[in-house]
């Protein structure tokens, strides 16, 4: 299927170029056409206190939230440079065991980049009951190299 093989990609490219990503233990587990759910190391991200570092948290949000538009560029045949352009988070309680992050967003709207300008995207991850990241991110169009 072909959701296997994208969550598989994202978490390679996730790991080839964000390093942080790979140290954190950061990985896509499922994707479903609809909600990304990604997992990190616990054991990776924890802080003095014996739980996940509220850093670790933001990283892991941000990262799902850039998947799930990676995802969406994927599934309507485009190319795109995601960034996050604004982020907001709130610290619940704290994380004391594996951290599972969930991006659901039944459509994203990239009908900008068709026509070569910026798309905005905002998108809300939990981590369970602990976090909830609102994130707006912006897909900038990929502009061709000239010869």
């Amino acid at each position: 299927m072909m959701h296997t093989q994208w969550i598989q990609q994202l978490t390679a490219l996730w790991h080839s170029t964000i390093p942080i990503a790979a140290q954190m233990g950061i990985r896509a587990t499922d994707f479903d056409g609809d909600t990304l759910t990604t997992e990190a190391d616990f054991a990776a991200n924890q802080n003095l206190h014996g739980t996940m570092f509220a850093g670790s948290i933001y990283s892991h949000a941000t990262l799902t939230g850039w998947g799930r538009v990676w995802l969406a560029l994927q599934a309507q045949g485009l190319a795109g440079d995601i960034v996050l352009a604004e982020g907001q988070i709130h610290y619940r309680k704290p994380v004391t065991e594996a951290p599972q992050c969930r991006c659901t967003a039944q459509a994203v709207d990239l009908s900008a980049l068709r026509e070569g300008r910026n798309a905005r995207v905002s998108l809300t991850v939990t981590l369970g009951q602990a976090a909830r990241f609102e994130g707006r991110f912006v897909v900038l169009p990929v502009v061709p190299s000239e010869p």
